[in-house]
């Protein structure tokens, strides 16, 4: 497997990885805090923790390319512009989704509905002229039907929570593929930075009108915080970010869906929850359907010349 084909399937794995497993913390700080506190200080936190990554990769760097003044502005600026509206989907995609928790929404379902950008983001991709192959429409098929055994414990139905959570799904859609579009031109490392000051700056804005910021709940809350912020942010969305370069984008959703998989496997082993039945069947279609959406897409045979 080439560099680059390793990269766009375990990069977006290893996401998937980091958010199913940070749901405990990210439980810890609801309850503790408001949302646009959460969302504010774990977007601040990632910025940090990727200044300090680009810091360190700046010294190893030593053959830069030279580019004129005038191309050095237009990379900066397309960057700037990048981060903003990566961050600005983002901020409003993260907050809806917590709007729908506080609404009622449980956890499970929020969780089936905000992954729905599985199908979301193929189908958005449509009107972009993206072409999607058959096996990865049923991949997409497999990964919703196994999404449902996974977050869905009794019968669906939905409720004015629910429609807030779908907002959210729409934007992460978006959002996937908005990273899509100024990957091709900016920086991994420093899009998915900008993104966070931007989201962080939004939902900061949102918390000195809507919520109560009190420090020492933030300091009893350091430690989940860090983790949501450095992990789940820092390195997760800007493994995202990096899976997405050259990639299709909805073969990156279908494995970033398997933060429900890999949830789950973290309740199991780290709570000592029961898997049911259902959770297993969902885990082994999920699996399935990751194969099937990594299968190579045919090519057409080109006429043969007179």
């Amino acid at each position: 497997m080439k560099n680059n084909q390793l990269r766009q399937v375990v990069f977006p794995i290893l996401a998937a990885f980091i958010w199913g497993t940070a749901f405990v913390a990210q439980d810890v700080c609801a309850d503790a805090m408001g949302a646009f506190t959460f969302n504010g200080t774990r977007y601040y936190i990632a910025v940090l923790s990727l200044l300090v990554v680009l810091a360190v990769s700046s010294g190893f760097r030593k053959d830069r390319p030279q580019i004129s003044p005038a191309e050095k502005k237009a990379q900066r600026r397309q960057l700037w512009l990048g981060g903003f509206c990566c961050g600005t989907v983002l901020a409003i995609a993260s907050n809806f989704q917590q709007a729908g928790l506080v609404a009622g929404t449980d956890g499970g379902k929020a969780g089936f509905i905000t992954a729905l950008y599985v199908v979301l983001v193929p189908v958005f991709g449509l009107f972009f002229r993206r072409r999607v192959s058959l096996p990865v429409w049923i991949a997409v098929a497999l990964s919703v039907g196994a999404l449902y055994l996974l977050c869905i414990k009794g019968s669906f139905s939905l409720a004015p929570g629910d429609l807030l959570v779908l907002v959210c799904a729409i934007c992460f859609s978006v959002h996937i593929l908005v990273i899509d579009h100024f990957t091709a031109t900016c920086d991994g490392v420093k899009l998915s930075c900008l993104q966070f000051l931007f989201a962080g700056t939004w939902s900061t804005i949102l918390a000195l009108f809507f919520d109560t910021i009190s420090l020492q709940v933030l300091l009893d809350c350091i430690w989940p915080l860090l983790y949501v912020g450095v992990f789940s942010c820092g390195v997760g969305y800007t493994l995202q970010i990096l899976a997405q370069k050259g990639s299709n984008p909805t073969v990156v959703t279908i494995l970033l869906s398997l933060e429900s998989v890999f949830a789950v496997i973290a309740g199991a082993v780290v709570l000592h929850q029961q898997m049911t039945g259902r959770e297993y069947l969902g885990c082994v279609l999920m699996f399935a359907a990751v194969v099937l959406a990594q299968l190579p897409m045919p090519q057409k045979k080109e006429a043969k010349a007179e």
